[in-house]
């Protein structure tokens, strides 16, 4: 009797165990031999499945369900955006999504852009909402809770490069790349700001206008020092970034008409800073609204290759521009 019951108890293991690496290997018949999945944070095992199933990489959901629960995975599978390569069973599929890697994006934000341009890119490379990520830029509340001094997040979407998952959360980016603006932007440079008579907000306004003219670093702290000149003398800042700034169609040749623009944010006709930046300044217009050079400039006017020449008077100042456009008249 003995021999018989152990030739069934074997003959019962033998089949759960064959059932074990029947639906673990069971074949997949995918239609693609590599594909990236992007599994939404929060999904269910049947959730993964249906998508899995929909983009070609299993042909039963079912059995990738089954075979997902027998190995203890069922509430472990990461969210992220994966490179799968179909090998042709359950077994391969789990082993990929569970020991592999989330893609990594690399997400480079330029010095000067405004908010649309970052978040179009955020979304272009991240594969997230845009609209979603202008609304958590304008929203006062989420902008305070990520420890800004402001209604938006103009000015604070620190230029650097990043990396994110792709089809991470908006929230999670944007409160990475405030981050590095607030761990530039520690206390010693607050209280300078403070010492020179500017609070947080008015230092990257400033810095976001230097941004707008300099193109050479070498530039910034002698612009920066022109703006501070003519706020000392009560004179207005008179700039063209700011009106390039509520303009509709710009960048682009300002007209005499644009500068009569009624505006907050026009600085031809109200005195001092706008209410806020006008875009994303990056470390070095920052630091050079918070160290100008010392200067007695109160003009400047481009030469079109990137650089600027600087004046104390009108009168220099109305020389130098003639002799630019005599310059480009003869080129």
């Amino acid at each position: 009797m003995k021999p018989v019951v152990g030739f069934l108890f074997a003959v019962i293991i033998a089949s759960v165990l064959g059932t074990y690496l029947l639906i673990l290997y069971w074949p997949q018949d995918s239609r693609l031999d590599r594909v990236k999945i992007q599994i939404p944070k929060g999904a269910t095992l049947e959730e993964i499945s249906h998508i899995f199933l929909k983009e070609g990489i299993i042909s039963n959901e079912k059995t990738f369900t089954l075979a997902t629960r027998l190995v203890g995975h069922n509430k472990n599978i990461p969210a992220g955006t994966f490179p799968i390569r179909a090998t042709g069973n359950n077994h391969s599929i789990i082993k990929q999504i569970i020991h592999g890697s989330p893609e990594v994006v690399k997400v480079t934000l330029l010095e000067g852009w405004t908010t649309e341009q970052v978040t179009n890119r955020l979304s272009e490379l991240l594969k997230i909402s845009e609209k979603r990520l202008l609304m958590l830029c304008n929203d006062d509340q989420f902008v305070k809770k990520l420890g800004l001094q402001s209604v938006s997040m103009t000015g604070y979407l620190f230029p650097e490069t990043y990396y994110f998952f792709e089809g991470v959360e908006p929230e999670t980016v944007l409160k990475e790349i405030t981050g590095q603006y607030l761990s530039f932007m520690d206390d010693s440079l607050i209280i300078r700001g403070n010492e020179m008579g500017l609070s947080e907000l008015e230092i990257i306004t400033l810095a976001s206008i230097i941004e707008g003219e300099a193109m050479h670093d070498s530039e910034r702290p002698v612009i920066s020092a022109v703006y501070h000149n003519r706020i000392k003398k009560g004179m207005r800042l008179q700039a063209d970034p700011t009106i390039q700034y509520i303009i509709d169609d710009g960048p682009r040749r300002l007209l005499s008409k644009d500068l009569k623009i009624k505006h907050p944010y026009n600085t031809y006709l109200h005195d001092g800073l706008p209410p806020g930046p006008i875009n994303n300044p990056g470390k070095a217009s920052i630091l050079a609204a918070l160290y100008p050079a010392a200067n007695d400039f109160l003009y400047f006017v481009p030469m079109g290759d990137g650089f600027h020449t600087f004046s104390r008077t009108q009168e220099e100042h109305n020389k130098a521009i003639r002799k630019i456009r005599i310059s480009k008249s003869d080129s």
